[in-house]
């Protein structure tokens, strides 16, 4: 889930520049992507708090996703309020240009803007927030790592090959000579 919310911030990233906004359709899909995204995080929480099978503990992945829904919401509002301003921009691109219109589309630029930057910040904050938590839950069985050690790894695998950790050597200290073998 997290690689779908940084997907959906690269595709929002790459649709506006300093000087351009997405097109109302680019918006929308945006806008349907980022709530179907929110109302996952929500049905991932709901499907493991109704689980009542006495063995497992759903706790630590009820949290991540709960905390990873407000960033998500908070991206949500925002990108709500710059669509807002994406239809007015819509509705009035053919008016003629008058001095109160002009200073009205340019705050409604503005708006937009500051929408999207602040939706695209909350969604890196969703991103990080479920990588941590996937990091920090993932508790991967040896046999699993074994199996994955003689095999080759899918890039998007969840499960990570531990480093290997150097071989022991003996530690020598710098001011202790050489040893010297007597006859």
């Amino acid at each position: 889930m997290a690689r779908e919310f940084e997907g959906l911030r690269a595709e929002i990233l790459g649709s506006y520049t300093a000087r351009s906004l997405p097109d109302l359709t680019s918006a929308s899909h945006h806008l349907t992507t980022l709530t179907n995204l929110v109302k996952d995080v929500s049905d991932a929480v709901l499907f493991r708090a109704t689980d009542t099978d006495p063995g497992l503990d759903f706790g630590p992945v009820i949290l991540a996703y709960a905390e990873a829904a407000e960033p998500a919401g908070h991206a949500l509002a925002s990108y709500t309020e710059a669509f807002a301003q994406l239809g007015f921009l819509r509705r009035f691109q053919e008016s003629p240009p008058t001095p109160d219109l002009q200073d009205a589309r340019r705050a409604a630029f503005g708006v937009s803007q500051d929408g999207l930057d602040v939706a695209v910040d909350r969604l890196q904050e969703t991103f990080v927030s479920l990588r941590r938590s996937s990091d920090r839950i993932d508790g991967t069985p040896p046999r699993m790592l074994a199996a994955l050690s003689r095999s080759s790894v899918p890039a998007n695998s969840i499960y990570r090959i531990p480093a290997t950790a150097p071989a022991p050597q003996p530690t020598r200290l710098a001011f202790t000579p050489e040893p010297r073998h007597a006859r």
